[in-house]
């Protein structure tokens, strides 16, 4: 085994942060927006909830925005390369049908890249879109009345309503495949194991890991 270091302590402690603050809002978010789910006992404390962790989703945003910038971590790991393009269509080919095969994967994650293609535009497109947009929306949404003028701009609540459930249903979704990317390294647990000690075990011949799955 090969070991890379890919992720920095920071970075893995926002991870986890991150994760428990997005399951609690999709959570809350299912009993305030599915009448007759009661996860919670008072709809109110759902409310108060999903409130607050919104608040809490905003500040690990702006966390980690200042910390990839800082680090200079952001041009190295989501910032498309001529490299990039080189690969899609394997990488694309890979996920499709060579994993199941047991074909090697054309990408390898390295300290100065852990990110494959199609990693780049799913984490980038994440955290650089449907973030600010779910973030954004639900601070508006915190308080319709302080901020009415911001939402007129929005053309009113529908349109808000709107693009904050779509950016809950894309996050529902990512989390999803984000689970299941997690279990396609050489065993199991390894990118769960990664994202806990920090460190990628490579085998020498890999069949099947799908790269480093997290942000």
């Amino acid at each position: 085994m090969n070991k890379v270091y890919l992720h920095t302590m920071p970075i893995r402690i926002w991870h986890w942060l991150n994760a428990v603050i997005v399951i609690l809002l999709l959570v809350t978010g299912l009993q305030l927006r599915v009448p007759g789910i009661e996860i919670l006992d008072k709809f109110s404390t759902a409310v108060l909830i999903h409130k607050y962790a919104g608040y809490a989703m905003a500040a690990s945003f702006l966390f980690w925005l200042f910390y990839v910038m800082i680090s200079r971590s952001f041009g190295r790991h989501y910032l498309p390369r001529l490299a990039d393009g080189k690969i899609m269509g394997q990488q694309t080919l890979f996920y499709c049908s060579g994993i199941f095969k047991g074909k090697k994967n054309p990408f390898t994650p390295t300290a100065a890249g852990k990110f494959n293609p199609l990693q780049k535009m799913a984490y980038g497109s994440v955290m650089l879109l449907f973030t600010p947009v779910i973030v954004v929306t639900g601070i508006l949404f915190s308080d319709i009345f302080y901020f009415r003028h911001a939402i007129d701009v929005l053309y009113g609540v529908r349109l808000l309503d709107a693009l904050h459930v779509v950016a809950a249903y894309i996050f529902l979704l990512y989390l999803v495949v984000h689970i299941y990317m997690s279990t396609l390294g050489h065993n199991v647990f390894a990118h769960t194991k990664a994202m806990i000690l920090g460190y990628e075990e490579e085998p020498e011949e890999a069949h099947t890991e799908g790269g480093s799955t997290h942000p």
